[in-house]
């Protein structure tokens, strides 16, 4: 019998339930490219974790003097990205293992990302997630990205779940400042963790500080067990 019936769990997609920084980088590599930029490293790319493609596209502009608009410049790096998504794009074991678990005890499960709708639902059909998590919601369909709490609210609101009820869980400093100011409980495992002490982790719930490499399940399902 399931200890935490009544709780809704939203999950963010990049970096929390899938390892797809690597693929957005090498998206990003290839987009700034095309428009004469080189040099952009990983630590340029681990600036821009968390937040929606839009935004990142916007700093890019500033940044790099990029005379594109934005809108086809994302375009662009969506192209790549789903490229190489449908190539293969690796799912975190422990997570899979507790989308498993959560969705044997039907418990209700969101995605709630700042990627694009089309990137979510072709990485979550090609790892098989979508068999489980059948609630989308992109960034692209609300007014804000994160760190505003819309796409998790909206997420709540589609599930037909009080916030209050909701647990996130959130690899990155934008979305558990989102989660905070949704109302919800916040799960956090960072996935550059030499950042677990920014202050916006400060407000999670359960705070992972190794990141995926500690996250287990287990531990997972027993603090939501205990909030509840």
């Amino acid at each position: 019998m399931s200890t935490i019936r009544g709780t809704t769990v939203i999950f963010d997609l990049d970096g929390t339930l899938v390892d797809s920084e690597p693929n957005y980088y090498e998206a990003s590599l290839r987009t700034l490219g095309e428009h004469g930029v080189t040099g952009f490293t990983w630590a340029d790319h681990e600036r821009y974790v968390g937040i929606s493609m839009r935004e990142t596209v916007s700093d890019w502009q500033d940044r790099y003097g990029l005379a594109a608009p934005v809108e086809a410049i994302v375009t662009t790096k969506n192209r790549h990205y789903l490229e190489l998504a449908r190539e293969g794009t690796r799912v975190y074991p422990e997570m899979r293992k507790f989308v498993e678990r959560l969705a044997a005890e039907a418990v209700p499960m969101a995605v709630a990302s700042g990627s694009s709708r089309e990137a979510i639902e072709v990485i979550l059909g090609a790892t098989g997630l979508d068999a489980s998590v059948r609630t989308v919601v992109s960034a692209e369909e609300v007014d804000r990205g994160k760190p505003a709490p819309d796409v998790f609210l909206e997420a709540a609101r589609r599930l037909g779940a009080a916030p209050a009820d909701c647990v996130v869980l959130e690899d990155a400093a934008p979305g558990a400042v989102a989660a905070h100011a949704a109302g919800m409980r916040c799960v956090a495992v960072p996935y550059l963790t030499d950042q677990a002490d920014d202050p916006a982790f400060a407000t999670a719930g359960l705070l992972v500080r190794g990141g995926q490499k500690e996250f287990t399940a287990q531990e997972a399902y027993d603090w939501i067990a205990a909030s509840a």
